[in-house]
């Protein structure tokens, strides 16, 4: 064995894509939100929007960490909902 399993995930950007796995809590029941989310940074990314349907739903990264199927995310909370523009 190499070890590889011993070692605990960096929270840092992923190799692949080099983005930053984060997870998503709270907001409206009915909106199927997604547990984790990309984002390039937490320092360029503090907050992200979510097109659903005809809508946005905000969510801000709220300074915590949380452990998601054995690893550790930043988490960002629900904050708003607006509305698409016509």
């Amino acid at each position: 064995m190499d070890g590889s399993a011993d070692r605990k995930p960096e929270p840092e950007a992923s190799k692949a894509s080099n983005s930053l796995s984060v997870l998503l809590r709270g907001g409206p029941d009915w909106i199927a939100i997604p547990d984790v989310w990309e984002v390039s940074s937490l320092e360029s990314e503090p907050k992200v929007k979510i097109l659903c349907g005809n809508a946005y739903e905000h969510f801000v990264f709220s300074g915590l960490y949380s452990v998601h199927e054995g690893e550790e995310f930043p988490v960002y909370r629900w904050s708003c909902r607006t509305y698409v523009a016509e």
